[in-house]
């Protein structure tokens, strides 16, 4: 079945997850790839604006990962981490098929929370860019306890600022 409009148009790409990533205007972080599925999208063809944060909790998951933290293993442990607060600007729709990036820097970290910058790109169009930040807690009593000193350790803030603050405490 042939598609019409803005699907039909996009050619689809090979896509592989990117380790730590230093290139460009993205800095030290983590990259990681995204395809749109036609569940992703509304009526229009468009990503749902929900699903952009599908797409960075995605990411997030595969960082640590990544750095070697399971998360299962973590929650056995006593650590768990929640979203405690979001800020994003859409700034260009994604549609359905589209091969995306999202793009994660440290921003901050503190002794309970980490500041993900997270930007969702097409190629080099930026189409989403947010600011994450999650809280550390012991699953079991749903309290904030301190980030493990080996994770904390290797979450580095990255130079390049985000392009929007930082949270406050």
């Amino acid at each position: 079945m042939q598609q019409a409009g803005p699907a039909a148009r996009v050619k689809s790409r090979p896509m592989t997850p990117s380790a730590q990533h230093d290139d460009g205007p993205h800095g030290d972080g983590f990259s990681w790839p995204v395809r749109v599925y036609y569940e992703d999208t509304d009526c229009y063809g468009v990503v749902y604006y929900a699903n952009y944060f599908r797409f960075l909790e995605r990411a997030r998951t595969e960082w640590l990962r990544a750095l070697g933290f399971d998360q299962v293993d973590m929650t056995a442990q006593g650590h768990g981490f929640v979203v405690r607060s979001v800020t994003g600007e859409y700034l260009k729709p994604a549609h359905f098929n589209d091969a995306l990036e999202v793009r994660s820097t440290i921003a901050g970290v503190s002794r309970v929370a980490i500041d993900f910058a997270q930007r969702l790109y097409r190629g080099d169009t930026l189409l989403f860019d947010g600011l994450v930040r999650v809280i550390c807690i012991d699953p079991a009593r749903g309290r904030p306890v301190s980030i493990p000193p080996a994770l904390r350790a290797r979450l580095v803030p990255s130079s390049p600022p985000p392009l929007l603050p930082p949270l406050t405490n």
